[in-house]
C-alpha cells in the first residue's frame, strides 16, 4: 500500500467549488501586469465611523464564527452545521467567509451606533441597523462607493496580513 496515493498530473491545484475551507481567490482572476489604478470615489456613503482606537484585531476575522453572523449564514447556505463552523482562522483560505467576518469583532465601536458595541452599522439611506457586510453589499448593489472614517491607529495590530487582504478584497468587491 505504500506509495499508492493517487496524485493528479497537473501542476496547478484543482479547486473544489464546494469547499467551505479553501477556494480560488477572486483577487487573482483577471489580474494583469498593469493594474488599473485608483478610481474616483463618488456617491459614497460612510460605512463605518471609528475613533482612533481601531486596530487590525477589530478589522480581521478571528475567533469563533457567531451563529447569527453573515459568515454563519454563508456556511449554513452551503450545508455546514453550526457545530462545524470552526474558527475564522481555520477558514482563512475561503475569502467569502473571511470577507463576511471583516469588521465582525464583537467589541467593535462604531460611532453611528451611539455607544452600542458590536459588528453592526447603520445603512444611511434606509436607517436600518445591519451587519457591516450586509450594509456593504447593499451599498454595492445600489452602485455606491463606501468610505470608512478612522483615526491614528487604524490598521495597527497583529493581524495585518488578513486586514490588508480584506481591505483589497472589500475595495474590489465594493
Amino acid at each position: 500500500m505504500l506509495n499508492q496515493l493517487s496524485v493528479p498530473s497537473s501542476t496547478l491545484y484543482s479547486w473544489d467549488p464546494k469547499s467551505t475551507y479553501i477556494h480560488e481567490p477572486p483577487y487573482f482572476k483577471d489580474m494583469t501586469m498593469s493594474p488599473p489604478g485608483p478610481h474616483p470615489v463618488k456617491d459614497a456613503y460612510c460605512l463605518l465611523n471609528f475613533g482612533d482606537s481601531i486596530t487590525t484585531d477589530h478589522i480581521s476575522p478571528a475567533g469563533s464564527i457567531h451563529k447569527e453572523s453573515p459568515a454563519a449564514k454563508y456556511l449554513m447556505d452551503r450545508g455546514v452545521c453550526p457545530k462545524d463552523f470552526n474558527f475564522y482562522g481555520s477558514r482563512r483560505g475561503n475569502d467569502e467567509v473571511m470577507a463576511r467576518g471583516t469588521f465582525a469583532n464583537i467589541r467593535l465601536v462604531n460611532k453611528f451606533l451611539n455607544g452600542e458595541v458590536g459588528p453592526k452599522t447603520i445603512h444611511i439611506p434606509s436607517g436600518e441597523k445591519l451587519s457591516v457586510f450586509d450594509a456593504a453589499m447593499r451599498y454595492k448593489s445600489a452602485g455606491h462607493d463606501t468610505v470608512i472614517l478612522a483615526g491614528a491607529e487604524y490598521g495597527s495590530g497583529s493581524s495585518r496580513d488578513w486586514a490588508a487582504k480584506a481591505q483589497c478584497y472589500r475595495v474590489s468587491k465594493l
